[in-house]
């Protein structure tokens, strides 16, 4: 595995496939089958059923410290990338790299800090092996442009208490549940609409008699941009961020009106083709890592546990307590049915992408199934 360096890219021919689309499909064919056995310490829980959307359903779990680390015989060196090293959302590759996981595996991982549509270009090329984000419009534009690429493993849903999501502004009197929008409001975002929040972004709005193209969206700098957009008036709603939400929670004139689905992770691993078909066994290798990682460090209200805060804050360069101020995520590797079409059903009518690929083209399973020894 290799890890070159990492040269400035620009990416405008994946935004321009957004408007235009592509009548091709992706190049790469069906991986080879591999064997899967059992593996101790992930039984039946370690798998759910991908059809199953129900909100409580519980996330695959193995015992803690499963599954066991098989290291590869020889040392690999993989390089993933990433939009931000300091996000909670990047905790289980800082922590794995902080704390050893990977190299239990005889992997040598490098973190680059890059965007997403810088990094799929590279990741098609094999100069980067692994991007931890999300499938964003940039990625299914870059299967419409034939790059081998797949969504291989997930990351988090919100937990119940969150209130990450879309906060309006409220006029006196009107309850959150019927605020209306306009083509005059203003919604804040921070990425734009080629991002995953555009789905949930999308619902939501949906049960406010609105829709993507119903409204005016605005890019504001930061979180801090966000929040001040929408206590002075500057914006009409917008996408609030962990944990900057609660600077709003309990402030008159101020509502969230829905965040994540619940159950339903839209992010995680994104894999190219060096550990797709060049070297399956190391990318079998970093899922299980991550596997494990989840159910070792991840499992349940991992923010009760003071020592793992701490830890955790040391990876990210971050204050603990900004990590208490906001619920455990719920963390879950599996990807469920027809997250794909969905985001992509989003990016559509948003304008971010021109032609959706089936969830065959997009998202990978086989990985985990093998890390966690199910045979589907």
């Amino acid at each position: 595995m290799r890890s070159p360096a990492i040269v400035p890219v620009i990416a405008a021919f994946i935004l321009t496939a957004a408007a235009c689309g592509s009548s091709g499909s992706t190049s790469a064919e069906p991986r080879a089958t591999r064997t899967i056995t059992p593996v101790a310490g992930c039984g039946a829980a370690a798998w759910t059923d991908p059809a199953d959307l129900k909100p409580d359903r519980k996330p695959a779990r193995c015992e803690k410290g499963m599954p066991a680390a098989k290291p590869l015989p020889r040392k690999t060196k993989i390089t993933v990338a990433s939009s931000t090293g300091s996000a909670e959302f990047v905790a289980p590759v800082k922590l794995g790299i902080a704390n050893g996981e990977f190299a239990n595996e005889n992997l040598e991982v490098e973190f680059k800090q890059l965007g997403v549509a810088d990094s799929i270009p590279l990741l098609a090329k094999g100069e980067l092996d692994a991007i931890w984000s999300a499938p964003e419009a940039a990625f299914f534009n870059g299967l419409n442009q034939r790059f081998e690429l797949r969504w291989v493993l997930g990351n988090f849903s919100s937990d119940p208490a969150s209130k990450s999501g879309l906060w309006a502004r409220v006029p006196q009197g009107t309850a959150p549940g019927a605020v209306k929008f306009t083509a005059d409001t203003q919604v804040g975002t921070l990425i734009g609409k080629g991002s995953v929040i555009m789905y949930p972004m999308r619902e939501v709005l949906r049960k406010h008699g609105a829709d993507l193209k119903k409204v005016r969206f605005t890019s504001l700098g930061g979180p801090s941009d966000v929040v001040t957009a929408l206590e002075n008036g500057g914006v009409g709603a917008a996408w609030v961020v962990d944990p900057a939400w609660k600077q709003l929670e309990g402030k008159s004139g101020l509502a969230f009106l829905g965040g994540q689905p619940r159950g339903e992770p839209l992010g995680g691993m994104i894999y190219g083709p060096s550990m797709l078909r060049t070297d399956p066994d190391a990318g079998v290798a970093f899922v299980r890592a991550l596997v494990r990682i989840y159910n070792t460090y991840f499992n349940g209200d991992y923010k009760k546990n003071d020592a793992l805060v701490k830890q955790l804050a040391s990876a990210l360069g971050l204050d603990p307590e900004i990590l208490r101020a906001v619920p455990s995520s719920q963390w879950d590797w599996e990807i469920r049915k027809g997250t794909s079409d969905r985001l992509q059903q989003a990016y559509v009518e948003g304008g971010a992408l021109g032609r959706v690929v089936p969830e065959s083209q997009a998202v990978d399973r086989t990985l985990y199934a093998e890390a966690v020894g199910h045979k589907p």
